[in-house]
């Protein structure tokens, strides 16, 4: 009777642990939306009353949304070379699309440092650990780092190569080698085969899902166009064609979460959603925020940001900490429960704050930008210029601190964003040890990363003045 009742009392408290705590047993799921182009007040959980995303809005209560969410850098191949490396772009090189020198010659005063266009191979991406460590691993839409991102990890590609756009929405696809149905539109075609991939698939797998919308071309979805152009525009917000396209997106988004709950996957994955870049100014804006894409003000570079997962991430929850999307990786590593990886990464694991064990993270954001590109309009837009988006320089945000250095001139911007959220008071003059503090921690990083700074002067530049 006693050895009975010690063999049942083992029997109740193993299956007690087990069935408390799956989730420490078994590898989660993990899918990275990172929308192409999305700004940060262009769904509705982040404010916006045109667009309308009810399917990424309900998913959002079930997590952690980040209101100081942001990308490494403020276009699109440089930040997705931070996600997938999880370092800084001063590591990997990646500065911008195509060639650093943009712009007329004559407007530039510096010689920009060159820009790298194919990510090393010297770098190691989360697929690749994911697949080394018993993950199925998918890539989905954009890539743009390479001709192939099955040479990254990836077991599966699904329209991915080095094309930063579509070329178009609508069949043929131009830039996209996939053969879709009829007139199917892209965002909709990625998506059947990305959920042919759900429906065939086991766990654990990773999905990074990265539709090529709601980047340019700008081509409405025929059935949702009527609907936006009689609906009134709100805050700045009044492109119906730019509508349509967020909204099928929302819907694709959710024939992926019906999906996995119908397979019962929901529960134990891991789901991070964000943006590669800031919206593009002139087609969306991001009111209160400053500027838009390839912008290094706030409409640039911050984005729609959230953590979902079920039992971990308490649900319809809110941090101002201030993140970036370098921190998606080692969070990824420790969800994943991955220990043998042991190469520095630049971000952060979130999980402490993901779960409530802190409440702040007492660390510097970082851009580097050590290039010209230039503007697409030449009136009315919010950069510093009417030229360029962007001028050569490093920005730093420390706390509600942010500091812009340009290194044309040695010229300093500082903007406290509790305050000025827009950054239209530049009040480096106002708090001079402020901005010493913000630029040491500036000089302190380009040592540390070996930050190229441009000095050479561009022969051919004539000034204005």
């Amino acid at each position: 009777m006693k050895l009975l009742l010690l063999f049942t009392t083992l029997i109740t408290l193993s299956f007690t642990a087990y069935s408390t705590s799956p989730k420490d047993k078994i590898k989660p799921n993990i899918i990275i939306i990172n929308v192409d182009d999305l700004g940060w007040k262009d769904v509705g959980f982040m404010g916006s009353q045109f667009y309308e995303t009810p399917n990424i809005d309900r998913l959002s209560t079930s997590g952690m949304i980040f209101t100081n969410g942001y990308s490494a850098s403020a276009n699109c191949a440089p930040s997705r070379a931070c996600l997938m490396t999880g370092l800084w772009t001063t590591r990997h090189g990646i500065y911008t699309v195509g060639s650093s020198e943009r712009g007329a010659s004559k407007n530039r005063k510096l010689i920009p440092t060159p820009n790298k266009t194919i990510l090393s191979k010297d770098f190691t991406v989360i697929s690749e650990v994911l697949q080394k460590n018993g993950y199925t691993t998918c890539h989905a839409g954009k890539w743009h780092l390479s001709h192939n991102p099955l040479q990254y990890g990836f077991d599966v590609n699904i329209g991915g190569g080095h094309n930063g756009n579509p070329g178009s929405y609508y069949p043929p696809y131009k830039k996209v080698k996939l053969e879709g149905h009829d007139n199917e539109y892209l965002t909709d075609l990625v998506m059947r085969k990305t959920l042919s991939f759900v429906d065939t698939i086991s766990s654990p797998f990773f999905l990074y899902y990265a539709p090529y919308a709601v980047h340019t071309p700008i081509e409405p979805v025929k059935s949702l166009l009527k609907k936006y152009k009689t609906k009134e525009g709100s805050n700045g917000q009044t492109n119906a064609s730019y509508a349509s396209m967020v909204e099928n997106l929302d819907r694709n988004i959710g024939l992926l979460l019906t999906k996995m709950e119908e397979k019962g996957m929901l529960e134990n994955t891991l789901i991070v959603f964000t943006s590669d870049n800031g919206g593009l100014y002139g087609v969306t804006k991001q009111i209160p925020l400053r500027a838009g894409k390839g912008s290094y003000y706030e409409g640039g570079i911050r984005l729609p940001f959230m953590f979902v997962y079920k039992g971990k991430i308490a649900s319809n929850i809110k941090s101002d900490v201030p993140i970036s999307n370098l921190d998606i990786f080692p969070t990824i590593l420790k969800y994943a429960g991955v220990t043998t990886f042991q190469q520095s990464l630049d971000g952060d694991d979130l999980s402490p704050i993901l779960e409530g064990e802190k409440t702040e993270l007492d660390r510097p954001l970082f851009w580097h930008f050590p290039i010209y590109l230039q503007a697409y309009r030449k009136t009315k837009n919010e950069n510093r210029d009417l030229l360029f988006r962007t001028r050569p320089g490093s920005v730093v945000r420390y706390k509600n601190w942010k500091l812009h250095y340009y290194f044309e001139n040695d010229e300093v911007e500082l903007y406290n964003l509790d305050l000025d959220i827009g950054e239209r008071n530049n009040v480096a003059f106002k708090y001079p040890e402020k901005k010493e503090e913000l630029l040491g921690y500036l000089k302190k990083w380009w040592k540390e990363t070996n930050a190229p700074i441009p000095k050479k002067l561009n022969p051919e530049f004539r000034s204005s003045k």
